[in-house]
């Protein structure tokens, strides 16, 4: 078990402002359709209290069995940058961090999301980077009939 923890960083080109970028993380209405959604499963319930200090609550159907995605906005400043705590508690108590850095291109912004998980969870690394790229690639698809 290593005592150092481990980053996970994806980044996603997205042809949309950086606004709307950081504005769908935290609308809840729009969240359900990309946020913690699986192929297999279905978003059941979001709740939201988008405010640092708020919590969230996304729980994703899957196979019958409901998996929560749970976290605390800690940072919030848009439309560049939001930190959160994070855990599912199916599977760990862990409490990750994630930030999610958005920055200005020509055609829209680029989406860096940085997790650093718990250490001694570095197990997770790999299924970490492939959730978030897929959760990454939903949020480009959702937004791209956006103007920059």
């Amino acid at each position: 078990m290593s005592e150092q923890p481990t980053t996970v960083v994806v980044t996603q080109t997205i042809a949309a402002a950086p606004d709307a970028a950081f504005d769908a993380w935290l609308d809840a209405a729009r969240a359900g359709a990309w946020l913690f959604a699986t192929p297999n499963g279905r978003i059941v319930e979001v709740a939201m209290d988008p405010r640092v200090g708020g919590a969230f609550r996304i729980v994703d159907r899957r196979d019958g069995e409901d998996v929560a995605h749970v976290g605390t906005y800690l940072e919030l400043e848009r439309p560049s940058r939001l930190t959160f705590e994070f855990g599912v508690p199916k599977y760990s108590e862990a409490r990750d961090r994630v930030v999610v850095a958005i920055a200005p291109q020509a055609a829209g912004c680029d989406v860096t999301l940085t997790h650093t998980l718990t250490p001694g969870m570095e197990e997770w690394a790999a299924s970490v980077r492939q959730g978030w790229t897929d959760i990454l690639a939903g949020l480009a698809a959702g937004l791209e009939h956006r103007c920059p």
